[in-house]
């Protein structure tokens, strides 16, 4: 590990090294994208449309791949994703693999998908530039086999023979990514699901996080009992002896929660206000800092106040940037200003590249842009960047 680097002088408006790989007209086709996606009605008109279009066979994919899906994935295979991955290699950032098929529900499926994850690994192992896999568990088994566990309802026979596979498949990839001593990050998802997932992470925590951090777990603190979820992980895990893996993130499914407790009548497990969960992550943040040298961090996050916070923590208390423990994550196609900037600064950062078949990650997409258009100020910011990175060229060019 490095020393300490010099004083943090982050400059998260630094165009010029946020979009150092864009060419003009990716930066205006990026611009337009963002304009759309800031449109809530458009994406809430736009999406049953494009599904339909879809389901009927209309000729859309194209158009689709050479839109939204090329701004935020990085192709339809690893293969694919290469270029991608050497681009943002070049700025010192690193890649997530994440094979992002989303409502399959057949065995044959699941299958199918534990495989292709495996084959991340693999990559992985051979390229230095993939820093972690991932995956999302309802990827592995049906969603309401995990509803049903964690409602602590009995499962029949066959449903826990069913489960059994799931949890094999689980600990196929965990075992895959400590040979191959690549992290893997387990994706959180809804919370009437998450229990059973908290579950099987911690179980596999406890046996491949015995020398380090590989597995890391989800905590998704726009949710109000996730700092203290966090804080018994790490205590369950000092007394049992492994390091704990945790993803810190603010959340992505707050609507549907709302929705949901409202229409069944439990109270509400998102926090009252966005403050709340700002507080809540940033003390996630320096709780972990606290205990480094017991556990893995991930700070998975697009908000500017808050990676700062984290690394200019991280420099005040004299933990290297490039600490192996401590990583920074933005998804692909977005907050370029901060990955790029933060990794010029020496700290480890990773994108989540999303990839698949254009059909098949649709539903990635379109959550995506709903959660777009849900979190305050985010497009507005990402147009904002944009334009001011096309006015530095233009009086660039001039001079």
């Amino acid at each position: 590990m490095e020393t300490l680097g010099a004083p943090v002088k982050l400059d998260f408006n630094d165009t010029a090294t946020a979009f150092r790989t864009k060419s003009d007209s990716d930066l205006s086709k990026a611009y337009w994208l963002f304009k759309m996606v800031s449109s809530s009605a458009l994406i809430k008109l736009g999406t049953p449309v494009t599904n339909f279009s879809l389901q009927i066979g209309l000729p859309i994919q194209g158009i689709i791949k050479k839109t939204i899906y090329k701004q935020f994935c990085g192709g339809e295979s690893i293969e694919d994703c290469n270029r991608s991955i050497r681009e943002l290699g070049e700025g010192n950032v690193t890649t997530i693999l994440d094979y992002s098929v989303e409502g399959e529900e057949s065995e044959s499926s699941f299958e199918d998908t534990c495989a292709e994850i495996l084959r991340t690994v693999a990559s992985a192992k051979k390229e230095k530039l993939i820093s972690f896999c991932v995956f999302k568990p309802t990827g592995l088994g049906r969603f309401d086999l995990f509803a049903k566990r964690d409602a602590k309802q009995t499962l029949t026979d066959l449903e826990k023979i069913e489960f059994s596979r799931v949890l094999e498949r689980c600990e196929r990839i965990c075992a895959a990514c400590l040979e191959a001593d690549i992290p893997v990050l387990i994706d959180g998802e809804h919370s009437w699901i998450q229990e059973t997932i908290d579950d099987i992470a911690r179980d596999m925590m406890e046996k491949y996080n015995r020398e380090k951090p590989i597995v890391y777990n989800t905590y998704q603190l726009y949710r109000h009992d996730k700092l203290a979820s966090l804080k018994a992980d790490l205590a369950y895990a000092n007394v049992r002896n492994f390091y704990l893996g945790a993803k810190l993130v603010r959340g992505a499914y707050m609507e549907i929660e709302r929705d949901r407790a409202k229409s069944k009548g439990y109270p509400s497990p998102i926090q009252p206000d966005k403050a709340s969960s700002d507080t809540d992550y940033n003390n996630a943040l320096l709780f972990c800092l606290d205990h480094i040298d017991n556990m893995g961090l991930m700070a998975g996050t697009h908000n500017e106040d808050s990676s700062r916070l984290l690394a200019e923590e991280m420099h005040n208390r004299d933990i290297a940037h490039n600490h192996p423990n401590i990583w920074f994550a933005q998804l692909l196609g977005m907050s370029d200003n901060l990955s790029f900037n933060l990794a010029a600064a020496g700290y480890n950062v990773a994108k989540y590249m999303p990839y698949g078949p254009v059909k098949a990650v649709m539903p990635y997409l379109f959550r995506r842009a709903q959660e777009n258009t849900s979190v305050g100020g985010q497009t507005g910011r990402e147009l904002s960047l944009i334009m001011a990175e096309k006015e530095r060229r233009k009086k660039e060019k001039k001079s």
